[in-house]
């Protein structure tokens, strides 16, 4: 700033109170201000301010998704970012590929950098670098999943209900023989969403055939894979319920390179890029992640700014699309 002031050929206060923006100074010395500002590439630092001032916040907060590529977890940083720049606060992110030691490593960078909060969309297990940080006093709201050993904040989908319902709606078109394709169990959302399938067949009297539970697949090509040796069983399923999107993508694929479409059923969790373009259009419960996020930064800022709430998780449902797919009856008439 004295660098500033000599170009400009003004004091030093006079800087301070331009770059501060405060009242009283003439338009002539903002013009000349700004123009040495930009001229000697000058950037305000907030640490240097916020350490005279007293202020300890750094106005960032950090958020550990699973994965940056699957637009679940984009969309969630979105409404994240909705928030936060409505507080004048920058999220910092990364990805945690489902792998504790990146997560823990991510965590422990972003507190490193004291940042105010953290979202996060966590693994099952808790981080005791977490748990530290929430005894310092630092906000952490989790998203998607609820952290097993730890009393904190949730934002999440209704995993067990969305999956009993799409799989309701697959049994009241007629269907018993069910297949069910998702991720590894020991997953905390891949969980819920086989207790909420193995919820409704219950209810409605019907035996899950095991030939047709298939857990741990890792994506779109593996997921294809396995339905394409579903559908050449010599008795396949007459429905597919695929419980992660990538798995759905995959799943449409197997389908529709089989002439199948018209003929097995499906509904996926979640929903995907262009389902409603396809023939048929893919019938998805859908989840609102944009609104996950929204909520988990409202949450967060409400914990900042010392509000007194008590730990809640926060439920977000939705209800089936239906486009087409899971609307196709075991004899392949649409109902």
């Amino acid at each position: 700033m004295r660098d500033v002031a000599a170009s400009a050929g003004v004091s030093f206060k006079t800087v301070s109170r331009v770059v501060n923006q405060e009242a009283g100074v003439s338009a002539a010395l903002v013009d000349r201000v700004t123009a040495a500002v930009n001229d000697l590439g000058y950037q305000p630092d907030d640490r240097a301010r916020n350490l005279r001032s007293g202020d300890t916040r750094t106005k960032s907060i950090g958020f550990v998704q699973v994965d940056a590529a699957n637009p679940f977890f984009s969309s969630i940083f979105r409404g994240l970012e909705d928030v936060a720049r409505a507080h004048d606060c920058l999220v910092l992110s990364g990805s945690s590929d489902r792998d504790p030691d990146r997560e823990d490593a991510l965590i422990s960078n972003f507190i490193a950098r004291r940042v105010d909060g953290l979202v996060l969309a966590s693994s099952a297990h808790a981080s005791p670098a977490v748990e530290v940080e929430m005894a310092r006093g630092t906000p952490v709201v989790f998203v998607d999943r609820t952290p097993r050993g730890l009393s904190a904040d949730v934002v999440r989908s209704d995993h067990r209900g969305g999956a009993r319902q799409a799989t309701e709606h697959l049994l009241t078109h007629g269907h018993r023989d069910i297949a069910y394709l998702g991720r590894d169990a020991a997953i905390f959302t891949s969980e819920l969403r086989r207790m909420g399938f193995e919820d409704a067949m219950t209810a409605a009297g019907v035996s899950p055939r095991s030939d047709l539970i298939i857990e741990g697949l890792l994506g779109q090509d593996e997921a294809e894979l396995v339905a394409s040796r579903l559908l050449a069983m010599p008795s396949p399923p007459s429905a597919i319920f695929s419980a992660q999107n990538f798995i759905t993508m995959g799943v449409v694929r197997a389908l529709h390179l089989a002439g199948r479409q018209h003929d097995i059923a499906q509904v996926g969790f979640d929903d995907v890029e262009f389902a409603d373009l396809l023939e048929p259009g893919i019938s998805v419960v859908p989840q609102r992640p944009r609104e996950i996020g929204r909520l988990a930064g409202e949450r967060l800022f409400a914990r900042l700014a010392g509000t007194n709430l008590k730990i809640e998780e926060q439920l977000i449902t939705s209800e089936i699309l239906r486009r087409g797919s899971g609307e196709i009856t075991p004899q392949g008439d649409p109902s």
